[in-house]
C-alpha cells in the first residue's frame, strides 16, 4: 500500500507577473516549486511524487528517488489525469493532489489529509470564511452574501486512488479542483481544518507574503519542518605519473597526476563526503566501494551528483559549499573560479554559494614535501 502525491506544475499563470511561470520564480532563496517539493518530501507518509510539468520544462527539476514526471495537458483536469496515469500500477491506494503555487503547505497539513483518508474516500483542507461577503455590480455593493457554512478551499486534496481515477475518467471537461470531480461522482468529501498560511500565489503581492511566512518559519528555530545540518569532509591522494591533476572537476596541468581508484579528484571527494556527512550517510566508500571494479577510473562528478540527489530526496537544499585544497603545487588560484563554476553546475547551485580556495602547509608534512594533495570541505544543507 502506497501513498502518493500529484503536484500540478504545468500551469502558465500570468497574473503573478515575471518573465517565467510563477512556479519557476524565486521565493525566499529557492524557487516556488522547490519549497512545495520539500514540504511533500518531508511528509513521512509520502512515498512517491508525480510532478506534472510542461513537456519543455521536464529538465528544470533534478531527478531524485521517489520522483516521477508526467507531461501536463491543456486543462487542470487533463494534468491531474496525466498524474494519475503516471502512478497507475505502482500500488497506490491514497493520492493527494496539490497545486505547486501553494509553497507554504506544511508536512503537518499533508499528514492530516492523509490521516483523514483512513475514514473517508476523500478529504480536503479548508478555512471557514470569517469576513463579511458582498455581491458587487459595476464597482458597487449590490447585496450581502451570508457566510454561514462557507469555506475557502485549499490543497492538497486527498482521495482513494481508485475512486478519484474513476471519477476523472467519467468527468467531462475541466473542473475548479478535484473535490468538484469527486462530488460529481457521488463521493463524499470530508473537510480537514486548513491553514491560513497555506496561501496560493496568484498575484505579485503574494510572493512577498509567502516569503514572510517561510522566513518566519526559518527564524522560529528547528522543528520537524525546519532543519539545518553541516557536514565536513577530508581526503588525500598521492602524486604519481601523469601530466595533470583533477581538482574540483577541472583538469589542472602539472608534471604529475594523482593516484586513486577513481579519477582521484581530492576536492570533489571531500565535498561529496561533506554532503554525505550532513545527512549522516557515511562516506563515498560506503556508496561507491573501491573494491568494485566498475568504479575504477570513474569521474568524480558521479559521486557528487549522487550526494546531491540524496540531499534533494530527503527534502533538503544545499545552502553553501566550501572547499580548501592543501598543496605546494600546482597553483590553484588561477583555476579557482573555473572550479567554482564547475562545482556549481554539477550541484545545481549558484556559483555564489560555492567557495574554492587553497593554502600551503608551509613545506611541512607530506603536502609540504610535495608528495600529494589534501582537501577539506564543509557543506550546509537546510530543510525546508
Amino acid at each position: 500500500m502506497t501513498t502518493a502525491a500529484i503536484i500540478l506544475a504545468a500551469g502558465r499563470g500570468t497574473r503573478a507577473g515575471g518573465a517565467r511561470a510563477k512556479q519557476w520564480q524565486g521565493l525566499a532563496g529557492a524557487r516556488v516549486i522547490d519549497w512545495t517539493l520539500r514540504a511533500f518530501r518531508a511528509a513521512p507518509a509520502i512515498e512517491v511524487i508525480a510532478l506534472v510539468l510542461q513537456p519543455d520544462e521536464m529538465g528544470l527539476v533534478a531527478p531524485a528517488d521517489g520522483l516521477i514526471t508526467a507531461a501536463g495537458g491543456d486543462t487542470r483536469a487533463d494534468s491531474v489525469r496525466a498524474g494519475l496515469e503516471a502512478l497507475d500500477g505502482r500500488g497506490v491506494d491514497k493520492v493527494l493532489v496539490h497545486d505547486v503555487a501553494r509553497p507554504c503547505v506544511t508536512p503537518a497539513l499533508i499528514t492530516a489529509v492523509i490521516d483523514a483518508l483512513d475514514d473517508s474516500a476523500a478529504a480536503a483542507p479548508a478555512v471557514a470564511v470569517s469576513d463579511a461577503l458582498w455581491r458587487g455590480d459595476a464597482g458597487h455593493v449590490a447585496g450581502i452574501q451570508p457566510r454561514d457554512g462557507l469555506w475557502r478551499a485549499q490543497t492538497p486534496q486527498g482521495f482513494d486512488f481508485a475512486a478519484i481515477r474513476n471519477a476523472h475518467a467519467a468527468h467531462a471537461g475541466d473542473a475548479a479542483d478535484d473535490v468538484e470531480v469527486a462530488r460529481a461522482a457521488g463521493i463524499e468529501v470530508a473537510i480537514v481544518p486548513g491553514d491560513a498560511d497555506n496561501l496560493k500565489i496568484t498575484t505579485a503581492a503574494d510572493f512577498d507574503r509567502a516569503a514572510r511566512i517561510l522566513r518566519d518559519r526559518q527564524r522560529s528555530g528547528p522543528s520537524s519542518d525546519f532543519d539545518i545540518r553541516t557536514g565536513t569532509g577530508y581526503d588525500v591522494h598521492r602524486f604519481g605519473p601523469g601530466d595533470h591533476v583533477m581538482l574540483c572537476g577541472v583538469a589542472v596541468p602539472h608534471d604529475r597526476g594523482l593516484q586513486g581508484h577513481s579519477d582521484a579528484d581530492v576536492g570533489m571527494h571531500a565535498i561529496t563526503d561533506a554532503l554525505y556527512g550532513a545527512l549522516a550517510l557515511g562516506d563515498i566508500g560506503r556508496h561507491f566501494p573501491p573494491s568494485e571494479a566498475r568504479w575504477k577510473g570513474a569521474e568524480s562528478h558521479i559521486f557528487l551528483r549522487h550526494a546531491m540527489d540524496e540531499v534533494r530526496a530527503r527534502g533538503y537544499r544545499v545552502t553553501h559549499i566550501d572547499c580548501t585544497l592543501i598543496c605546494e603545487r600546482p597553483k590553484v588560484g588561477p583555476h579557482a573560479d573555473a572550479m567554482r563554476e564547475r562545482l556549481a553546475a554539477i550541484a545545481g547551485l549558484d556559483a555564489g554559494r560555492v567557495s574554492v580556495k587553497a593554502t600551503t602547509s608551509e613545506r611541512l608534512g607530506f603536502t609540504g614535501r610535495g608528495e600529494g594533495i589534501a582537501a577539506q570541505a564543509a557543506a550546509t544543507v537546510m530543510r525546508p
